[in-house]
């Protein structure tokens, strides 16, 4: 009876031991975000006067995305599938022409060749840019010029090549910008970025367009922190954009942080679009204050947006054209 009892014993030992080592490689995660908008200057009904950049522009009580992560960490394969439904995910995934992959953020396998390479291919965020599509790894809710028209995703193979403690290398193959479902073209772009120390140059070149993009941020003291982001891209034959950006933020505490977004914005070589006023090399410049106060999970996001801009393209209350819009927001996002 005793070897019967320490068989079984071990038996369990061994199945608990096998299921601890699923939870450390396979993981569920996730978020929700939901937010409060208000114009101070301008209507605030379904016009939608808001600012010319991505997510969170929509009049009064607004929802976000519902953000779902599955994850397998093996030693040398794994995948990831990224899952987003709510109207911010369907305006990250625009470029996915049927509904399945409407609410496919990303969709990627991966091999760690060795300690110094890695493949991937799938469906990917962008490597360009300081912001994200996920509220969580944003400082600001609302999100700048130079996120909201540069890449979202690509769906292509990559590699990354770790070539010392500080320096990495990456090279991909992609489908034109934001075709993440197929290729409906036949063209593919090139993409590379050279890390250093936490700095990154960014390019990538498209049949007919090119970018180029830093990222990079510094910690200036253990309380204060600067991030920077500066970006070019030129369409050939067509108007182009560029901008700078910087992102100083302070911790009071560990719950509380205080932080500005500073951009500066403008169409060149004619009119891209981007914008929206209709007129040649456009500019803008907009200051975000934001705070981020942390509950557990949970982190209350609010911000005070100034966003001027060289042409007439807000309106005031009354309905005739203005160049400033000043807004405020209040967000709220969990993360599991």
């Amino acid at each position: 009876m005793k070897k019967i009892i320490f068989t079984l014993l071990l038996g369990f030992s061994l199945i608990v031991q096998a299921q601890e080592k699923e939870e450390k490689t396979f993981s569920i995660t996730g978020s929700i975000d939901t937010y409060f908008r208000a114009n101070l200057n301008a209507p605030n009904d379904d016009s939608k006067v808001a600012p010319g950049t991505s997510f969170a522009n929509a009049p009064g009580f607004s929802l976000g995305m519902i953000n779902l992560i599955a994850a397998y960490e093996g030693e040398k394969v794994g995948f990831v599938a990224d899952l987003v439904y709510g109207p911010r995910g369907a305006d990250a995934v625009f470029g996915s022409p049927t509904g399945s992959s409407q609410i496919v953020n990303q969709l990627y396998a991966y091999w760690n060749v060795s300690d110094k390479v890695k493949l991937t291919m799938g469906n990917f965020n962008t490597f360009l840019g300081y912001e994200v599509i996920s509220p969580t790894a944003n400082f600001n809710y609302s999100t700048s010029y130079l996120f909201s028209y540069g890449p979202f995703s690509h769906s292509g193979i990559k590699a990354d090549f770790t070539l010392s403690d500080d320096l990495s290398l990456m090279l991909a193959v992609m489908n034109p910008t934001d075709a993440t479902e197929y290729n409906p073209t036949g063209k593919y772009s090139i993409g590379a970025q050279l890390g250093y120390s936490g700095q990154f140059l960014n390019l990538l070149v498209n049949p007919k367009s090119y970018e180029v993009d830093y990222t990079g941020g510094f910690n200036v003291t253990e309380s204060f922190f600067l991030g920077l982001n500066a970006a070019y891209y030129a369409e050939e034959d067509a108007a182009g954009f560029g901008g700078v950006a910087i992102y100083p933020q302070y911790a009071t505490s560990e719950n509380f942080k205080l932080g500005l977004r500073a951009e500066y914005f403008t169409e060149i070589d004619g009119e891209f679009g981007a914008i929206g006023t209709g007129v040649t090399d456009s500019s803008v410049f907009a200051t975000t204050l934001t705070a981020n106060y942390t509950i557990g999970a949970l982190t209350i996001i609010p911000e005070i947006r100034l966003d001027s801009s060289s042409e007439n393209f807000f309106v005031k209350n009354d309905g005739s054209p203005e160049k400033n819009l000043s807004s405020f927001v209040l967000a709220a996002v969990y993360s599991f």
